[in-house]
């Protein structure tokens, strides 16, 4: 259990509070950093061998993109009238919290060097994967991304995609973020994604959590892993705020928000295709649920998230 369950500050160090690099999880392709940034806090950042999206979790931030793999200062990518074309400053306007809006974001390819500032302070995600190939920074607004909502009835969730089944162009890495509004199960039915075939993809997964809080003190869930035969893996366990679960292999789910505790958690993944697919199959003893959906209606608390301007 020790090994796939990173409970909070266990990994941290510096103004890291997490750091999974695909060494420390013993893969090769995934790996996730928070960064915590006091007001006025400055952070350089080298991406070295990684591409990485930073993603805010909560505030906002500057990055000024300094150098890339083809040598000085890049031009950016911009879509649906964000950054213009030629700009290395790029402000992220974030959000207060997961629970309460999306978030702009920004991809940065591997070989590049920028600076992050954060006036105000923040609390930001850097989802890394190991890259080969050299793509260009990519600046996405909070309005252009694709929210979805899966299952019904207590299997209800909310899905952000920031680069998965998007135009967000990655080498290897697939992020997106799931909100379960409490008393619901997320990942369900439990499902894999651990070789390639017509079906599914190989995939290394991180899950990063948070839980809103109640009016007494932090809240908790549950996280359900376990392996497929002859490839074991058993992981049953309370998960709270900033903990961490890695899944090498097996299957994972379900999720469980606890009543009065919504339950957040980042995914992200990676792996040796460069299809950018995510493809996963259920548990074949539990692929039947999905049919119960169709006689039940989507959790009406949905969706909990929206672009930071209509939260407001």
């Amino acid at each position: 259990m020790s090994e796939i369950l990173l409970r909070a500050g266990t990994t941290g160090h510096g103004p890291y509070s997490v750091d999974v690099t695909p060494e420390r999880a013993g893969w090769a392709f995934s790996g996730l950093k928070v960064l915590e940034l006091a007001p006025g806090g400055i952070h350089e950042l080298a991406t070295g061998d990684d591409e990485l999206l930073v993603l805010p979790l909560a505030g906002g931030c500057v990055v000024e993109v300094l150098e890339t793999p083809g040598g000085g200062a890049p031009g950016v990518g911009a879509q649906d009238g964000g950054a213009p074309d030629g700009a290395a400053l790029l402000e992220l306007h974030g959000r207060p919290d997961v629970f309460t809006a999306v978030t702009d974001f920004l991809y940065l390819p591997r070989r590049t060097t920028a600076v992050i500032t954060a006036p105000d302070g923040a609390r930001l995600a850097l989802p890394t994967a190991r890259a080969t190939r050299d793509l260009p920074v990519s600046y996405q607004r909070a309005d252009a991304v694709r929210t979805e909502l899966r299952g019904a009835g207590a299997a209800s969730r909310q899905v952000n995609n920031y680069a998965l089944g998007n135009d967000v162009r990655t080498d290897h890495l697939l992020v997106c973020e799931v909100l379960t509004p409490a008393g619901n199960w997320s990942s369900y039915p439990p499902h894999k994604d651990d070789e390639h075939t017509d079906d599914e993809r190989e995939l290394e997964e991180i899950y990063y959590f948070d839980v809103a809080a109640g009016p007494d003190g932090p809240g908790f869930g549950f996280h359900r892993s376990y392996g497929s035969p002859g490839r074991p893996l058993d992981l049953a366990a309370e998960v709270r705020a900033g903990d961490v679960v890695l899944t090498p292999h097996g299957y994972h789910g379900p999720s469980m928000a606890a009543p009065g505790y919504d339950l957040y958690y980042l995914n992200v993944m990676a792996g040796p295709a460069d299809d950018g697919a995510w493809l996963m199959t259920d548990d074949p003893a539990h692929h039947w649920v999905r049919g119960t959906w169709e006689r039940e209606q989507v959790d009406p608390r949905l969706p909990m998230t929206r672009p930071a301007q209509e939260a407001r």
